[in-house]
């Protein structure tokens, strides 16, 4: 791999485009999403103003699961309630920045038509997901211990 592929980024085509466009598009609906449900103040369940059900495992259980609060998470973080968004999940407020930055960074990539500065994006992938999986798990110990 060459200087210059390491510090402008892969070339994408045609198809790799309309890949990143949609990526775009589901960025901006999640957002969307958010910004029109209230966070519940519990900290979790703010996922079943949507109509979906209540967490499977929480009601099982009794304990919250890893994912609990993600929704809240990120309805707090578009308000820029950023210490409520982590209280309630900061995986969710780690992946809420992720998926912030990657809007801009997807228009600059469509427009240049390469993956601005990303060279090995399985790598950059990879090390993004296996962090926010760590951080998801972590906390869900450190849930399972306090309850």
């Amino acid at each position: 791999m060459t200087t210059e592929t390491l510090r402008r980024g892969i070339r994408i085509g045609r198809t790799g485009r309309v890949l990143l466009g949609l990526w775009c598009l589901f960025l901006v609906a999640g957002f969307s999403t958010a910004a029109m449900l209230s966070p519940d103040p519990r900290g979790f369940g703010t996922h079943q103003r949507l109509g979906l059900p209540p967490c499977t495992i929480r009601v099982l259980s009794g304990v919250r699961c890893p994912t609990c609060g993600m929704t809240t998470s990120f309805a707090n973080f578009v308000r820029g309630r950023f210490a409520a968004s982590a209280r309630a999940n900061a995986a969710g407020f780690c992946l809420a920045w992720v998926c912030a930055v990657q809007l801009p960074w997807c228009v600059v990539s469509l427009r240049r038509g390469e993956l601005w500065g990303v060279a090995q994006p399985d790598r950059w992938l990879l090390s993004i997901l296996g962090g926010l999986l760590a951080l998801s798990l972590l906390q869900w110990a450190v849930w399972m211990w306090l309850e």
